[in-house]
């Protein structure tokens, strides 16, 4: 018998409350002018597409399972039919990787339904 695929919906935007998530992750990262210079720079991109896979394997992250409070969450927005967040990414050139500055445990939900899913996200 085949799964059953689920549909996974996307918002065109991230939710204004992602911004403020990401300045306050990516202050751990990068000096807080870096750091606030970036998500004005991801305020302005558009949004694009990668692979759940794919944004896995460029930010060296491991999978969270469903019993991480927020994943479990997410994946229960996702079966509701709730639409999600696109991510937000940054290419950290120095170090040949992806930092998730928000989405992180959304991207581990869609990952445990769909390893091929497209996420929308902003990147710079």
């Amino acid at each position: 018998m085949a799964k059953k695929q689920t549909s996974i919906k996307w918002l065109k935007e991230p939710e204004k409350q992602d911004y403020p998530g990401a300045l306050s992750f990516l202050s751990l990262i990068y000096t807080e002018t870096d750091a606030e210079k970036l998500v004005r720079k991801l305020k302005k991109t558009n949004v694009t597409s990668f692979k759940s896979k794919d944004i896995f394997r460029a930010s060296a992250q491991p999978a969270l399972g469903e019993d991480n409070y927020h994943v479990a969450k997410d994946k229960k927005k996702i079966d509701k039919g709730e639409s999600l967040s696109p991510m937000l990414l940054i290419r950290d050139s120095i170090h040949g990787k992806v930092v998730i500055a928000d989405g992180y445990h959304r991207l581990c939900a869609v990952y445990i339904l769909d390893e091929d899913a497209v996420i929308p996200c902003k990147i710079v």
